[in-house]
């Protein structure tokens, strides 16, 4: 049983992706990843993701570390939706390298019942590390995790590599 049909969460998603395409003047930075999924349950087929992420102007600021609120939706080639809102941090290593990570609670529509990770409301954690160009744009590698943190009844949680794009702005 799916908590949303097919035609509700691809009109959710695509309404998601027209709101962040259309926030780049006031965004600090939009963020496109592309890379692959590896389910907890063995039976569920593996598959491709594309994920579209939005960080807004950081509220707290220091030397090293910055803070924001953040935005992504992601969509697999098996139809398995995730949008969700948190936190995004980074950490400038003084160089044109840097690290991010993020936690952003959210809503998740399996495609199948394989790829069913327990609940609707999963919590997406995000690690990675990235190079800044001078133009304003960025390329990172970073490894995604989404679980429902033992809320439903079964956990098998889902990890995902990305290649990702930055754009600041």
């Amino acid at each position: 049983m799916y908590l949303f049909s097919e035609t509700t969460m691809k009109y959710v998603v695509m309404s998601a992706l027209v709101a962040f395409l259309a926030a780049p003047v006031t965004a600090q930075e939009i963020v496109f990843g592309a890379g692959y999924t590896k389910y907890g349950n063995i039976s569920a087929s593996d598959a491709p993701v594309i994920e579209l992420e939005y960080h807004h102007k950081p509220f707290h600021d220091t030397r090293h570390w910055d803070v924001s609120w953040g935005g992504v939706v992601s969509g697999t080639a098996d139809e398995d939706y995730f949008l969700g809102v948190g936190l995004v941090g980074t950490y400038d290593f003084d160089s044109p390298w840097f690290a991010e990570v993020s936690v952003m609670p959210g809503l998740y529509s399996e495609g199948s019942i394989l790829t069913d990770l327990g609940d609707a409301l999963e919590f997406r954690s995000l690690l990675g590390v990235g190079y800044a160009f001078r133009n304003g744009s960025a390329v990172s590698l970073a490894i995604v995790h989404k679980s429902n943190a033992s809320l439903g009844d079964v956990n098998p949680g889902v990890n995902t590599i990305l290649l990702r794009y930055h754009k600041r702005f």
